[in-house]
């Protein structure tokens, strides 16, 4: 596997060490390894998500639904001005990114998020956006514009519940983040908003998830039907994306180990025992860290949690994977992926380093918390949709 051979060498910040190191091309790519396995996570998920949504329309528990849409119309100043906006932000930071290439390599996030740009290729990217609207509109145009019912299959809205649980899932995550960190994001708020680290996975859940539910049922899905249909889903993207976090060294490795590989475990490469991070993206030391929070390290090797999440993550995948089709009861894949998850990252806060806190004489981190809270609410949906199998399928598909 490739992820073996990688974790034998270097950490990699951006996909252009991955290719320098294992194929000995030297391109300057402006993509964090770890932006693109949450990307290539949220695709994935997307995929997987897409084919349990077409089953469940197929066994009638999900339906496809009516939308009135007019056609016709002329370009409205909104369409001109909106597109126009996206074209100049485009044009903008696109054409100052073409003169200088090294600026937004060196550090994408800054780049991206700084106000240097060109401002004549704003003003081109502006022209282009609203004129393709201009011609696209102008095509479509009818004498007399008119109002059309049209089909909406729960599968063909994955475009847009991908694009909002990205969405709200990066604000969730950075949220809770923060929260968990005050103190590094009152030092350095700017740095601690834009940073493609600091992410808390139960912050994008929470969020991206609430978010894409909520749109959902807007547009005349059941949610539970929805939730079942993500869960194996989510937990394929978050295999994948601890993936990212293994390979660029984000920060989320485990308590020091500097104990001795047992000799049962000979045969499995050392880093998946123990590893210190070389070269990860955040410049730590692991070492020095440790000493600075206090803990005691010989060796500056922390356990590998990043892999071992995969690993678990994959394994929990595979389980609700297989049962999706015996599982004829609404609700108990989503709470089933709710209690492996709650069970799964409690485990692993046992040997990873948060913060912990304090509240009514108890101690414990954030996430443990909410992995808690997670598999009590698995445990009693389970409860409930057990003695409610037949509430959520629709009568007809009953029939």
């Amino acid at each position: 596997m490739l992820i073996f051979e990688i974790q034998n060498k270097m950490m990699y910040p951006t996909l252009s060490d991955m290719l320098r190191d294992l194929l000995g091309i030297n391109i300057p790519l402006p993509f964090p390894t770890f932006g693109f396995f949450v990307a290539l996570g949220f695709l994935t998920a997307a995929y997987f998500f897409t084919v349990e949504l077409k089953r469940k329309e197929r066994l009638g528990w999900l339906k496809a639904t009516t939308i009135e849409v007019m056609v016709g119309e002329k370009a409205s100043l909104w369409d001109l001005v909106s597109n126009g906006f996206m074209g100049f932000l485009i044009g903008f930071k696109g054409l100052e990114a073409f003169f200088d290439y090294a600026a937004l390599v060196e550090n994408p996030q800054i780049f991206l998020f700084s106000s240097k740009g060109n401002f004549l290729g704003g003003l081109i990217g502006a022209a282009i956006f609203a004129y393709l609207k201009y011609r696209e509109k102008d095509k479509e145009k009818l004498a007399e514009p008119k109002l059309i019912k049209q089909k909406l299959r729960p599968y063909e809205m994955v475009g847009n519940m991908t694009m909002i649980a990205a969405i709200a899932g990066i604000l969730g995550s950075k949220l809770f983040h923060n929260l968990e960190n005050l103190d590094q994001f009152m030092s350095n708020p700017i740095d601690a908003l834009i940073s493609f680290s600091g992410l808390s996975i139960y912050g994008g859940l929470i969020v991206g998830g609430g978010a894409v539910l909520y749109y959902a049922t807007k547009n005349g899905l059941t949610w539970i039907h929805v939730a079942d249909a993500c869960a194996p889903a989510l937990m394929v993207s978050y295999g994948i994306g601890r993936i990212g976090c293994q390979l660029a060294g984000d920060g989320d490795w485990g308590m020091p180990n500097d104990s001795v590989k047992p000799e049962s475990l000979s045969f499995l490469p050392d880093w998946m025992w123990a590893f210190n991070y070389p070269n990860n993206v955040l410049g730590i030391d692991l070492q020095q860290d440790f000493h600075s929070m206090g803990l005691e390290s010989l060796t500056g090797n922390a356990w590998p949690t990043p892999f071992y999440e995969t690993v678990m993550a994959f394994i929990i995948f595979g389980i609700l994977w297989s049962l999706r089709k015996k599982l004829m009861v609404p609700g108990i894949m989503f709470s089933l992926y709710l209690a492996f998850n709650g069970v799964e990252r409690f485990f692993i806060e046992k040997i990873r380093i948060n913060p912990d806190y304090h509240f009514l004489g108890i101690e414990a981190t954030q996430a443990e918390l909410i992995a808690v809270g997670m598999f009590i609410f698995g445990i009693i949906g389970m409860l409930y949709f057990s003695k409610n199998k037949t509430k959520y399928i629709p009568q007809s598909a009953a029939a």
